[in-house]
């Protein structure tokens, strides 16, 4: 790099980079401290991912961050760096500007378990942060699903409300208030945060205490009110959050930017579904995703100015539009463009492939497929999209009345349009027994209908004990693997059938599409018998009364041709008599009602589009769709209280945590998540409904690393919490260390006025008196401390001691008439606070935040 460009050495051993502006240099920030971020200061974060496969190929990200109350002079130093550091990167990187408060999901997703917006600004001479730092007294306000952000509020009740989670960390000791209305994973996240600030910052040796019930946490509530005072009145309710609905960023406009007299001129140029032959390498576009989000994307041939100025003009387009100023933006250069950019497109495709072996899977789909080689290797089975090579058991259900009727085997794969399936295979995996259902739904079927096939699967699924993978297939889009525990037989008949077995009364002529070459890709499908209805790419078969045709298209393969034969027992036991294309006696077409043009030109191959799996926390807001994207996922992502979607493109999966809330929602999501999707996604998409431990190679092959055994002795938010007792019974123990400690309780109320700084002192510098509080007043359950053993005492007051002392030598602060109420005073010889066992506490993940 450019040393006179004053542009730091990025090290090659790291994916995350962060910078501060600081006196217009760039100074590193340490690497304990990424994800604190003063609101005076702007950043740069970059991301180099050191390995494209553990991030499923994506491109460099380079993100600069404005805070809240970050100069102009600042935001200037940090756009020019972005500039030279893009320059040095040879302009590859995704740019991404991101404001405080409202950064983008990419942002967020680099720093787990959270971020801390610290107030003010880094003097020059402090360090970002530092570890075993005491004299600390703030109020954080924790908020977020799946990325928790925690922002420094005045130290005061005026700041909580009942919806938050709230920390009052005073150096060895911290206390995190859950709100009354949080849900049990927004405390459990809050508590990973706490954690991990106490690991980053105090070395793991301040004590934590959890407050979920203020009346049966009264130790800890009376540490709090002596340090915020009596609380008047109610909590208020938090403010909504505001966040982006799946209909809001459904909409997309494309806008074509372009100089004309030194002024520039934007025109849209189109709506969703986009195409991407719409983008000419020589200009540059604006798009705008609802105004939830600013793309700019630049051609490869675009002028350098034009380049230098995309993030004015976005924030340009922004003032014009009414947007909030803090809207998000990405530019995103020709041949580097993020997944984000490509999947609001119909389809994407690269000049040169991503993935180098997909044609070295075609060709192994070809022959028998190595069930080792799939379980050994899951990344294989997802991209084919097969768990096995369809060796297990199959057994076949039709709805009919609303219950389900098991079929024959010898009819498993001749399935009606008019009715719904249920069909379930069996095998197994290292050993293990599994299962997966697949929910087979007619194009002609009715609602009715529709939903008796979801309740039956239901009852399957309770009879299975929930280990069901659930497969939602809709006619027409059966995924590999289903076609082939069926082996290519798939016939799909017009109709319903009735409860003979056979299919209602047909016309004289039927005519049958079959298309594939293997039994991974083949079935066959009823079509209107007309001439119209052929196709000169493929095989068709023409039932009469008295003869059955076999047509072959011109341009059909011979694979299509030998899987077309085995098909034709399946459906008629008439004379088959072979037809190619051209060489139709006059009987063929009197049968199909004569002559008519039909397509004959030669079919193009499919664009194979080079989408990257994206994946997605599920909630709902207002009865809307939330999505909050998790980018460079692993399985560290999924959560016991998550409902997750992970999008493959050709198929939709959604993970249920075995704590989470919402399983009746989660097909309903998946069909909401297509139908909104602004690349136009076919609503035919399959849909796979997966529990927590029953996930599938198809499944798992999408992630970077994957344990079977990580969730085996996972353990839940109250067994987190109630781990901080050890082996005591519920009745727990706290040590605050207080200096000079005056705590005046009043007769009438018994309440604690607020301590002033002075007061803490000994909680700031470690040293001074200690208040132990007694575990007889201070009730159990629904409030724990992470906490070590006591430290050994020298001297103390006994309770019979202070019972029996004179008015005149109690200690000072110590009401005469309420010392049975009073909590023991010690005098501890401690060097240090002491460490929280690590059996107590959430394992921090990523690269959590730290704070001085």
């Amino acid at each position: 790099m450019d040393i006179n460009k004053g542009l730091p050495a990025i090290a090659s051993h790291r994916d995350l980079h962060v910078w501060i502006i600081e006196n217009q240099r760039m100074v590193p920030v340490p690497e304990r401290a990424y994800g604190n971020f003063f609101e005076e200061h702007c950043y740069i974060v970059l991301h180099v991912p050191r390995s494209l496969k553990a991030t499923q190929g994506a491109s460099s990200d380079l993100h600069y961050w404005v805070g809240k109350e970050a100069g102009a002079e600042a935001q200037g130093s940090a756009g020019a760096f972005v500039q030279h550091l893009l320059e040095a990167l040879g302009g590859a990187a995704v740019q991404h500007r991101e404001a405080q408060g409202h950064e983008s999901d990419c942002f967020r997703s680099y720093f787990r378990p959270g971020v801390l917006y610290r107030k003010g600004g880094l003097a020059s001479a402090l360090k970002h942060v530092e570890t075993n730092m005491y004299n600390i007294q703030r109020l954080l306000h924790i908020q977020g699903r799946k990325h928790v952000s925690a922002t420094e509020v005045e130290l005061s009740w005026n700041s909580f409300n009942k919806s938050d989670i709230f920390l009052l960390d005073l150096g060895k000791m911290m206390i995190q208030w859950n709100g009354p209305e949080t849900s049990i994973s927004e405390k459990a996240r809050g508590l990973a945060l706490t954690c991990s600030l106490q690991d980053r910052e105090r070395g793991g040796r301040a004590q934590i205490g959890v407050i979920d019930d203020e009346v049966k946490a009264t130790d800890l509530m009376r540490i709090m009110e002596a340090v915020l005072g009596c609380r008047v009145g109610n909590l208020p309710a938090s403010v909504p959050n505001k966040s982006i609905n799946q209909l809001q960023k459904a909409s997309v406009r494309l806008y074509h930017v372009c100089e004309k007299e030194e002024d520039s001129v934007i025109q849209e140029l189109a709506t969703c579904p986009l195409t991407q032959d719409l983008l000419r390498e020589e200009d540059y576009y604006i798009l705008d995703q609802g105004g939830s989000k600013i793309y700019v994307w630049q051609g490869r041939m675009s002028g350098l100015q034009e380049k230098k100025a995309a993030f004015s003009r976005a924030l340009a387009f922004i003032q014009a539009k009414g947007y909030p100023t803090y809207t998000n933006v990405e530019v995103v250069n020709d041949g580097a463009e993020s997944a984000a950019f490509k999947q609001l497109f119909q389809a994407w495709s690269t000049r040169k492939p991503e993935n180098g072996n997909l044609h070295g899977m075609s060709e192994l789909i070809r022959g028998r497929l190595d069930v080792g080689k799939l379980h050994s290797q899951p990344e294989l089975a997802a991209q084919l999209r097969m768990v096995d090579d369809a060796s297990g058991q199959v057994e076949v259900w039709c709805i009919q009345d609303l219950c389900r009727q098991p079929m024959d085997p010898k009819h498993h794969g001749q399935l009606y349009a008019g009715n719904c399936y249920l069909v379930l295979y069996t095998y197994q995996k290292m050993g293990r027994v599994q299962y997966i259902l697949y929910l087979w739904q007619g194009h002609q079927a009715t609602t009715s209908e529709i939903k008796a096939l979801n309740c039956n699967a239901e009852e399957l699924d309770l009879m299975y004990h929930g280990a069901l993978v659930r497969v939602h297939v809709t006619m027409g889009s059966e995924p590999p693997h289903f076609l082939a525990i069926l082996q290519g037989q798939l016939v799909v008949f017009q109709g319903r059938m009735g409860h003979n077995r056979k299919g209602l009364p047909a016309s004289a002529m039927r005519l049958f599409h079959v298309q594939g070459t293997d039994i991974y890709n083949t079935k066959t499908m009823e079509v209107p018998a007309r001439a119209s209805a052929l196709n000169s790419n493929d095989v068709f078969l023409l039932v009469t009364a008295s003869i059955c045709y076999l047509w072959f298209g011109k341009g059909c393969s011979g694979d299509q041709r030998e899987m077309a034969r085995t098909v034709v027992a399946a459906i008629s036991g008439e004379t088959k008599e072979t037809v190619l294309e051209g060489q139709e006696p006059p009987c063929f077409w009197e049968a199909l009602g004569g002559r008519a043009p039909y397509p004959s030109n030669k079919r193009l191959p499919e664009d194979v589009s080079s989408f990257q799996p994206r994946l997605f926390e599920c909630s709902s807001q207002m009865g809307q769709l939330v999505l909050t994207e998790v980018v460079f996922f692993s399985q560290e992502d999924l959560d016991k209280y998550d409902i997750m979607l992970l999008d493959t493109w050709q198929e939709i999966f959604l993970w249920l945590g075995e704590a989470a809330s919402g399983w009746k929602e989660a097909v309903t999501w998946g069909q909401e998540y297509l139908k909104t999707h602004p690349a136009g996604r076919s609503l035919a998409t399959p849909i796979v409904v997966i529990k927590q431990g029953h996930e599938p190679p198809t499944f798992t092959g999408w992630f970077f690393t994957w344990d079977p055994y990580k969730w085996t002795n996972n353990q839940s938010y109250e067994e987190v919490v109630d781990g901080g007792l050890g082996a005591k019974p519920a009745i727990f123990e706290l040590t605050a260390e207080l200096n000079n400690f005056q705590l005046s309780r009043g007769p009438s109320h018994g309440r604690a006025g607020p301590l002033t700084p002075r007061t803490l002192k000994g909680s700031q510098d470690g040293s001074g008196n200690e208040l132990q509080l007694d575990s007889k007043g201070g009730g159990t359950s629904t409030s724990s401390y992470h906490s070590s053993p006591k430290p050994t005492i020298k001297g103390s007051l006994s309770r019979e001691q202070l019972m029996h002392q004179a008015a005149e030598d109690l200690p000072e602060g110590v009401d005469p008439a309420h010392k049975e109420a009073l909590p023991l005073l010690v005098l501890p010889t401690w060097p240090g606070p002491p460490r929280v066992p690590s059996q107590h506490i959430p394992e921090p993940r990523g690269d959590p935040a730290g704070t001085p």
